[in-house]
């Protein structure tokens, strides 16, 4: 029997002993080094700790400056990633943007606004209950996704705006042997906004290589009235040309959904599970807020979709018009793709400037 390496974790595994070894980095242990945690002398609590001093909590958070890039974590041995915690205001969520290098590389394999990475992406809090995402009251991020390195690790906040940012944050991992068949993990983010008419909105292109899927989050604006939701997204995978290999019913069905999501009382009903969720409805005020916003997730935990060569994902945007026609929509929607690959990946195309990112 192989000896356990501590990855892989659930229920299943927590009685197995292993040669893993847990550290955690955050501003009061920038190395994660054993033993050396909570040993700050300077930091963004030193006045409220004045009078207890070192060990008091004297480095809870950091402060990023404006239009500047700050190193989270650099971690130079073999092992993953197994949670990761931060907060900030939501008026941040859209101009900080978290990358993740694995193994030295030079472009990111994760590259999400802070907000979408934890689909918060309309920058309004909203509780997440997911198994890989946790988003608690009164802004607390959390994800699970195991991300493995092999040599080395790095994660970055960049912090696109012109005001200093601060951020509270810890990254909890293992530095452990990695199996040969672990892939590294990625996300990405894209932005139609507004979609074209009679286009498809594109989570993900340019994948080369063997992986899988593993989710979706959608921060969704309707621009039209009446329900938006009648488009099939569609996985083309491994040489897929003009038709894909998996074609869903509808957007709502996708994310687990049916029928509009809706009420028998007329209203969208929303909802947080450990693999689906319709977790966010913003409604128009009447006032300035005009458009009705929506989130959602769709983890591929249990269900990933392989893919051998390459990958893209599409999603259509689709309502009504009259005579039971449907109407292709213009909407403004932004996406976070999740999966795992072997590397080397196709670098991404250039986020846009803030103007880009910004939910006005």
């Amino acid at each position: 029997m192989q000896p356990f390496h501590g990855l892989g974790m659930g229920l299943g595994q927590l009685s197995r002993l292993s040669r893993a070894k847990t550290r955690s980095i955050s501003a009061e242990n920038w190395t994660g080094e054993k033993g050396k945690g909570g040993m700050a002398s300077e930091g963004t609590g030193k006045a409220a700790s004045r009078d207890l001093g070192q060990g008091w909590k004297v480095s809870p958070s950091v402060h990023i400056p404006a239009n500047s890039t700050f190193t989270l974590a650099d971690i130079g041995e073999a092992g993953a990633i197994q949670h990761v915690w931060l907060t900030c205001f939501p008026t941040l969520w859209r101009t900080l943007i978290i990358r993740m290098y694995w193994d030295g590389e030079e472009q990111p394999s994760v590259e999400v606004p802070i907000g979408d990475f934890f689909c918060n992406g309309w920058c309004e809090r909203t509780n997440v209950n997911s198994l890989p995402v946790a988003v608690n009251p009164a802004g607390g991020m959390n994800c699970y996704w195991e991300m493995p390195f092999r040599k080395s690790a790095r994660i970055t906040v960049e912090n696109l705006a012109d005001k200093d940012a601060v951020l509270y944050f810890q990254i909890d991992y293992t530095l452990t042997e990695v199996p040969e068949d672990a892939a590294y993990f990625h996300a990405r983010w894209g932005r139609s906004n507004p979609l074209p008419y009679k286009e498809v909105h594109t989570l993900l292109d340019g994948v080369i290589g063997q992986g899988h899927y593993v989710g979706t989050y959608l921060a969704w604006q309707s621009n039209n009235s009446g329900w938006f939701g009648e488009g099939e997204i569609k996985f083309y995978m491994d040489g897929d040309d003009e038709f894909p290999t998996l074609c869903g019913t509808g957007t709502e069905d996708y994310f687990g959904g049916a029928w509009n999501w809706e009420h028998p009382k007329g209203e969208y009903g929303t909802y947080s599970t450990p693999f689906l969720g319709m977790h966010q409805v913003l409604k128009p005020d009447g006032l300035y807020r005009s458009q009705q916003r929506f989130g959602m997730y769709r983890w591929h935990v249990m269900d990933p979709i392989r893919f051998e060569t390459d990958l893209r994902v599409t999603i259509q945007a689709l309502g009504w018009r009259s005579g039971g026609r449907y109407l292709p929509l213009q909407d403004d929607i932004a996406s976070t793709a999740f999966w795992y690959q072997l590397e080397p990946h196709a670098p991404y195309a250039p986020l846009p400037a803030i103007d880009g990112l910004e939910v006005i």
